[in-house]
């Protein structure tokens, strides 16, 4: 079935129907596959996908059709929006990720910085890209500790807030942003640094 072919009613059940994060897997291919065309569709089926995922934990919702669905919307041309549903997605295959580090889009390859599933040597590559993909590592779990240590001492606040709330970052470095003269980074790095305690 093409978008040609879909009624208004029709094509506002299918996205009502992928609102639901529960429908189960097999259906959201289903209707991906039917309808790979179809820019909202496809849009969609990224955002259930981005729905039933969890950044804290990774193996929810895992599964093969999860995974294909990933690699075939990572190269659909239908909607840009479904490749940052899918850099930032944690069951995204590597392979994907680094096909999608070369994205033309900083969007697509900031969200793919901050994947902690993109490999360490990936995200060594981004610390020389633009601003908006390189202030991504320093949240990211698998950023190397010799590119948190240079990112400490970024001017923009918020690159060391995400650097003291990230769990890879060594006491050595919260202790120094426990120092920060901005209060919120200051009062994220003693907050886990007690946590380490």
């Amino acid at each position: 079935m093409s978008d040609i072919t879909l009624s208004d009613d029709e094509r506002l059940a299918i996205v009502e129907k992928l609102e639901n994060k529960q429908l189960p897997i097999t259906e959201v291919k289903a209707i991906y596959e039917a309808h790979r065309d179809h820019k909202e569709i496809v849009g969609q089926v990224a955002m259930n996908l981005s729905l039933r995922t969890s950044v804290y934990d990774r193996e929810q919702e895992y599964s093969e059709e999860m995974v294909e669905l990933l690699c075939d919307l990572a190269t659909n041309p239908v909607d840009m929006g479904a490749r940052w549903a899918v850099a930032k997605n944690p069951h995204t295959p590597v392979k994907v990720l680094e096909l999608l580090a070369k994205d033309e889009v900083n969007l697509v390859r900031a969200l793919i910085a901050t994947n902690p599933s993109t490999p360490t040597a990936v995200l060594e590559k981004f610390f020389s890209d633009e601003k908006i993909v390189r202030d991504g590592l320093s949240g990211n779990p698998q950023t190397s500790e010799k590119l948190l240590k240079i990112l400490s001492d970024d001017g923009d606040k918020m690159v060391r807030l995400r650097l003291a709330e990230n769990p890879a970052v060594s006491t050595e470095l919260l202790t120094k942003l426990s120092k920060d003269l901005d209060p919120n980074v200051s009062k994220a790095a003693q907050i886990h640094l007690e946590k380490r305690s």
